[in-house]
């Protein structure tokens, strides 16, 4: 059984988005009704710390994080893009979910615990060094990246995403950094555009995998054993980061790939195996997308389930 830390904040129940949006608190509330049963008694639970200033500029630059605080409402929503809002809270629910990539990299690297999972919003993958879009004010996942290199003298991290949506911003952080690995599976044609296999970064850094609508399992998986495990092999990470979107899930309302649970243990078990094999199964996984309460929640569950498990895959 693994040690498998779980991060979360009420604070992340705070950010609130118009009636109708996707990316809404309920997400947060039907992930934690599932980790609440007795399944997951042996999860190790904390409350996500907010993340320092210093924190946000690993992956930031100063006037983006400056230009996201002054837009900040007393009261109501302010529009940051067409999909991107923020109301009084969302700064303290923003902190919260890069604290808990923060602290999910300090408890695996100094063995507190085997991996972590942090049920965290708003998510991060769209947002660009320089720029908030698509749900997403901070870049969680990157933060979480950078941290490990410079809190932990990790030299070399590989980023992992199975979201339905291409992570253009983690992309754009890590474009020109030959230390850490970028690899994606996505639907294209899809929001935010970005994705091609051609995208391969300044230093064959960046692996995308992009599946046509209504692709499942099969092409999923052989995208996975094809070109990400092989990257993964011969970039030899020190430390994994999941970047955990659900939305690839057949049920899931934004897009239409057939993903089902199994896929997402099969996905999070042969990334285990991968991390036990190249860096001693150090592993931190981050909330991304995922917009059907209940296909979102099950799989939320499987995937923490295989992490606390482990297999052979």
């Amino acid at each position: 059984m693994k040690r498998t830390l779980l991060l979360t904040h009420p604070d992340c129940h705070r950010h609130l988005v118009p009636e109708g949006h996707p990316e809404r608190p309920a997400r947060l509330e039907a992930i934690e009704k599932l980790l609440a049963t007795e399944h997951f008694a042996d999860l190790v639970r904390e409350e996500a710390p907010e993340a320092l200033r210093e924190h946000l500029l690993l992956a930031h630059a100063a006037e983006h994080v400056t230009h996201i605080e002054s837009l900040m409402p007393d009261e109501g929503l302010t529009q940051v893009d067409p999909d991107t809002w923020l109301s009084p809270h969302s700064m303290e629910a923003a902190l919260r979910a890069a604290g808990a990539a923060v602290r999910a990299v300090d408890a695996v690297a100094n063995l507190e615990v085997d991996n972590a999972f942090c049920a965290i919003r708003p998510p991060g993958h769209h947002a660009e060094s320089h720029r908030s879009m698509g749900f997403c004010l901070f870049n969680n996942a990157a933060i979480a990246a950078r941290y490990a290199q410079e809190a932990y003298d990790v030299e070399r991290v590989a980023i992992v995403e199975f979201d339905v949506h291409h992570g253009n911003g983690t992309q754009e952080i890590f474009w020109s950094d030959p230390d850490v690995l970028y690899c994606s599976t996505h639907q294209m044609p899809a929001y935010p555009g970005s994705g091609d296999a051609s995208e391969t970064g300044e230093h064959g850094n960046v692996i995308n995998c992009p599946l046509p609508p209504g692709a499942g399992s099969t092409q999923f998986r052989e995208a996975v054993r094809s070109r990400i495990l092989p990257a993964l092999d011969a970039f030899e990470p020190e430390f994994l980061v999941l970047s955990a979107g659900f939305d690839a899930h057949e049920r899931d309302p934004l897009a239409s790939l057939k993903l089902r649970e199994e896929d997402y243990v099969w996905i999070t078990l042969t990334l285990m195996e991968a991390a036990d094999r190249m860096c001693a199964g150090r592993i931190v996984s981050v909330l991304e997308g995922g917009y059907d309460l209940p296909a979102l929640a099950s799989s939320v569950a499987v995937h923490v389930q295989a992490l606390m498990k482990g297999a052979a895959t």
